[in-house]
């Protein structure tokens, strides 16, 4: 039976939910005639048992605006936020889920659609299969590819809002300021500067932090009152919340501060495409509060009570471009804590990819088209260069040119290269190798022996240490280094010489390309595959193949009849 609270009816089950306190302050009266809003009862399936179950590890990449092409960058976050996730599944979190999709709302898109003489749910309908095209093309184990216009979303985004206004946390107000379309946010007379339009040879406003196009706006909207949160953000940004740890000083400085109350609603009259604020068709929810919201959305929200975590919430891990840190790192864990949700763990923040050390823009022309780019070095290939080379703090250059050198050096003449020999110097007898290693059989190790051994039993914790650190790039060296430090050794061991004196040596090889195999399934999931194909590790077991097993000497069974091909075949190289 619902119940009357301060001019709202509530649910029996939602009363419990929002009996957090609320705040001391008075909301401020509001300017403009609305109905009372509502918040509706949910339906909830009935929990499979009374005990909460294991949360599962969730990954997410930024849903992606759907107003132009996917870009290089975008291929980047998508293979970034892929691999740790496969990482996850990798160490034995088979449930581990990763989020990804499209932004559909906002001015944006309303303008693309419009300059596109196209109606705009049929827009997002066309161009958000391009995403998801490329999503598949990188090869990303995702588990969700959400769409902002979905009605589960609306559902959840109206909800959310009627939860916060409920908790007084919305009012309105008159505001200006300079809005960017681009950014769509409105940002402060300190954050914006004049510039000089080269095409045009007119002056205009841009944000100093972007470099977007703003326009003076005042209008009369819904504003969240951020402000209220300073302290508990400042505390926030103390427990590791923002990787890596560099970004943390802008955002601390920033909200250090002050922070100014937060437009959360567009008049309708400006921006119809968005949804609409729960009893006021005359406003549309900010395209932020609505794209954030996306990450509970998929995880079930509203909760049923207790229920928060079966389909992962909190996020583990946000992966996110250093351009959109503050509506990640300020914005959305100040929603979350007025409705008392749980806080994502952790933001991975990354950076840009340049072109000429310049950044990439449709105008200039200067962009990297991603399919062209799978299509041209191969997936497995753009993935091990995105990680390889992309940078977590500043920008990364990209250019064909750095493709083809890692490609030819690290894989081709690096790991490809290796286990064609090591396989060739076995003469067909490589299984002889692997009994008599795991068997004790091996003649007693050199000095040299002892030191790569050292060496190769400590890799994949330090590989580990790198992706709990959540650094891909850091790890992924780790296992480079380890291909580089093999040849060198194999190199000096000289097995084809004597292979019965030196199977020490043609053993340890076996086992670092094995090892290396499985550590890399998380970048280069159908090569590692292919170089574990080639030593005959079992795929019909998953053991053989996961975390525990790249451990030296522990797989005793591989190397049946094992023979060489090229994993990595020459590049046609265009001139």
């Amino acid at each position: 039976m619902a119940i009357s609270r301060a001019g709202f009816r509530v649910a029996s089950w939602a009363g419990q939910f929002l009996a957090c306190s609320r705040p001391s302050w008075r909301c401020v009266p509001r300017t403009t005639a609305r109905p009372v809003t509502t918040i509706r009862p949910r339906q909830f399936a009935t929990a499979a048992s009374e005990s909460a179950p294991k949360k599962p590890y969730y990954v997410t990449t930024p849903i992606f605006y759907v107003n132009a092409a996917p870009h290089v960058g975008h291929l980047y976050t998508m293979v970034l936020a892929d691999v740790i996730k496969r990482w996850r599944t990798l160490i034995g979190d088979a449930d581990a889920q990763l989020l990804t999709g499209t932004d559909e709302h906002g001015m944006k898109i309303q303008q693309a659609a419009l300059a596109a003489e196209m109606d705009t749910q049929a827009f997002c309908d066309m161009n958000y299969k391009t995403f998801e095209a490329l999503a598949n093309a990188a090869n990303m184990d995702y588990n969700y590819f959400i769409r902002t216009s979905e009605p589960a979303h609306k559902e959840a985004v109206q909800y959310f809002w009627e939860v916060l206004e409920h908790r007084g946390y919305v009012y309105t107000a008159k505001h200006e300021g300079w809005y960017s379309v681009s950014d769509e946010t409105f940002y402060p007379q300190t954050q914006v500067q004049k510039s000089l339009d080269p095409e045009t040879g007119h002056t205009k406003m841009v944000s100093i932090e972007t470099g977007k196009e703003v326009e003076w706006s005042s209008e009369t909207n819904y504003h969240f009152r951020l402000s209220a949160f300073q302290e508990r953000l400042l505390d926030l940004y103390k427990t590791g919340f923002i990787t890596p740890t560099m970004y943390t000083t802008n955002v601390v400085k920033s909200v250090s501060e002050g922070l100014q109350d937060l437009s959360i609603s567009r008049p309708a009259e400006r921006l119809t495409w968005g949804i609409p604020v729960p009893g006021d068709n005359t406003q549309t929810v900010y395209v932020w509060l609505d794209a954030l919201v996306n990450y509970l959305t998929k995880a079930g929200y509203p909760f049923a009570p207790g229920q928060g975590s079966r389909l992962g919430w909190p996020a583990d891990v946000h992966v996110v471009g250093k351009d959109i840190v503050r509506f990640h790192c300020v914005y959305w864990p100040a929603f979350l804590m007025a409705l008392d949700l749980p806080l994502p763990r952790n933001v991975l923040v990354h950076g840009h990819w340049t072109m000429n050390r310049e950044k990439m823009s449709k105008s200039t022309g200067n962009v990297v088209n991603p399919f062209f780019a799978i299509n041209r070095f191969g997936v497995d290939s753009m993935r091990f260069f995105l990680i390889h080379q992309g940078a977590l703090v500043g920008d990364a250059d990209y250019d064909n040119a750095y493709i083809i050198r890692d490609y030819q050096k690290l894989l081709q003449k690096g790991l490809g290269n290796l286990a064609h020999r090591a396989i060739g110097c076995a003469k067909g007898n490589l299984r002889t190798y692997i009994e008599n290693g795991t068997c004790g059989r091996l003649p007693p190790a050199t000095p040299a022996d002892e030191a790569y051994e050292t060496m190769l039993k400590d890799v994949p914790k330090r590989v580990a240490e790198q992706m709990e650190n959540l650094n891909p790039r850091a790890a992924l060296q780790e296992i480079t280094t380890l291909i580089d430090q093999t040849n060198k050794y194999f190199h000096h061991a000289e097995p084809w010489k004597s292979p019965n004196d030196r199977q020490r040596s043609i053993f340890n090889v076996a086992e670092s390309l094995r090892m290396a195999g499985i550590l890399l399934q998380p970048v280069m999931p159908t090569k590692a595959n292919e170089l574990l194909d080639m030593f005959h590790v079992d795929k019909t077991d998953p053991a053989k193949r996961n975390y525990a097993a790249a451990t030296y000497g522990s797989d005793a069974d591989y190397g049946v009849d094992a023979k060489k091909s090229i994993l990595f075949p020459p590049l046609i190289v265009e001139s």
